[in-house]
């Protein structure tokens, strides 16, 4: 098809030129106008946390330096997407909007909105499946992870990801814009991002250079992903959630190594399920999956405050939660093992409902998704339709030795540099612990002991 009238690209978690199907269709039309609509209107409760924010500016000035080098430039707006773009429309004279699909709750019922004025085009390209593509066998859609992952897996790989276009065809005229400045997604009064950029490097060029660096590992992946000291992971997680980068193309990359990638390939899965889950249960980050957790008695924030604010700033006297919790605030993003660690600790030691953890999460995660947030808090909870049990309860002190986080311990938690391997996981049971260090604020028996009487309460 071609025409003078232009179409609109609407852009969302998609800000990325390469494997972009949305944009390879409006390219195909003629004159593209790309926007990017800062919404905080249709999520409401659920709008950007601020290390989101943080990254969405860097990455949008990443995404235009890349549209103006072919021809093109980023139009910014902010309001209701609907709203926005029947706006833009009226503006340009566009009567098409091109756009990839989106799985969160507000963003469907905005894809609604759109629909009922525009001519909304749909495309694939942000999961590696659209949810709903693979079923059991009775038709239904799966809810455990394993024979989910396993029928995707006959469906791998996919489809061979696409260059960026070589040029983006321009209207005659442009679209007024915002910009950046005027939405003040930086951090200014304190600078609480100032470390971000020593770790990250929103944007494309930043995506394929994690992707890069990770390839020589896969074959570590197994083993190192569960060592905080080593790291041992690709990184990539911001990069996904802002579409920086395709799943389809991390999933050639790494299938391609050389190396037995079985196991980081099922990570690009469980993203897939957490989205397949959403669109089941979209209140997921917000509502217990099993509603038999209804009946589980949280201690209420007005009198386990403190230990909240504890557990924030790592200041709980538990060297491996302490480490995770100063990382997150650090540099937007902690390792896999930790997040997981620090979880359970909250819900299980503290007993303090998953959703304020989630919260949190959702303002300090670089890498924020609704997904796979709500999906990985309520399987540590054990609320999740595929969870881990309630009454397994991590024990901190063990796994920070079992998965050697001396050193990670070390960077994280200065005020315990100088302790020997031997102690530093628990410095309090050798009589170790520096003045400037916190005592526990509960012991791990106690805390265990007051979990599983409240979970026994909770079932009767």
């Amino acid at each position: 098809m071609s025409s003078n009238a232009p179409v609109l690209l609407w852009l969302r978690q998609d800000l990325r030129l390469s494997d972009q199907a949305a944009l390879a269709a409006a390219v195909e039309e003629g004159p593209v106008i790309p926007v990017y609509i800062l919404d905080d209107d249709t999520p409401r409760t659920w709008a950007m946390g601020g290390a989101s924010r943080w990254w969405l500016h860097h990455s949008l000035t990443s995404l235009d330096e890349r549209l103006r080098e072919k021809g093109s430039r980023l139009i910014l707006r902010r309001g209701s997407s609907a709203e926005i773009l029947a706006q833009l429309a009226q503006e340009t004279g566009a009567r098409r909007v091109h756009a990839l699909h989106h799985y969160e709750p507000w963003w469907r019922n905005a894809e609604k909105a759109v629909a009922k004025t525009l001519d909304l085009c749909l495309h694939d390209g942000g999961l590696l499946l659209p949810p709903g593509a693979v079923r059991t066998g009775a038709g239904g859609i799966y809810r455990i992870y394993t024979p989910f992952s396993r029928a995707v897996m006959e469906h791998m790989p996919p489809p061979t990801p696409t260059r960026a276009p070589a040029t983006i065809p321009t209207p005659d005229e442009w679209p007024a814009s915002d910009t950046l400045d005027d939405w003040a997604l930086l951090p200014i009064k304190p600078d609480w991002a100032s470390r971000f950029t020593e770790d990250w490097t929103p944007g494309e060029a930043g995506a394929r250079a994690h992707l890069t660096a990770f390839l020589d590992a896969v074959g570590d992946y197994p083993v190192a992903r569960n060592l905080p000291s080593v790291e041992g992971s690709s990184r990539l997680s911001p990069h996904l959630h802002f579409g920086e980068i395709s799943p389809a193309t991390v999933w050639h990359r790494v299938a391609a190594s050389g190396q037995d990638a079985t196991v980081y390939l099922k990570e690009l899965i469980w993203r897939d399920y957490a989205h397949v889950q959403i669109c089941q249960m979209p209140t997921y980050g917000s509502e217990n999956a099993r509603s038999d957790f209804d009946a589980l008695q949280w201690r209420d924030l007005r009198s386990a405050g403190a230990d909240f604010t504890a557990w924030k700033t790592g200041r709980t006297g538990y060297p491996i939660v302490d480490a995770g919790m100063r990382q997150l605030w650090a540099t937007g993003w902690t390792h896999n093992r930790v997040r997981m660690i620090a979880a359970s600790f909250l819900i299980k030691h503290l007993l303090i409902d998953w959703r304020h953890g989630a919260r949190w999460f959702w303002d300090t995660l670089v890498d924020a998704s609704y997904a796979n947030n709500s999906v990985n808090w309520q399987w540590v909870a054990g609320s999740g339709v595929d969870a881990n049990l309630f009454t397994r309860i991590m024990a901190p002190l063990s796994q920070s030795e079992k998965f050697d986080a001396a050193a990670y311990i070390r960077r994280w938690v200065p005020e315990l540099a100088d302790l020997r391997d031997s102690v530093i996981h628990d410095p309090d049971a050798h009589g170790a612990r520096p003045a400037a260090y916190p005592p526990k604020i509960i012991d791990h028996r106690e805390g265990r002991e007051r979990a599983l009487a409240a979970y026994r309460h909770a079932k009767g």
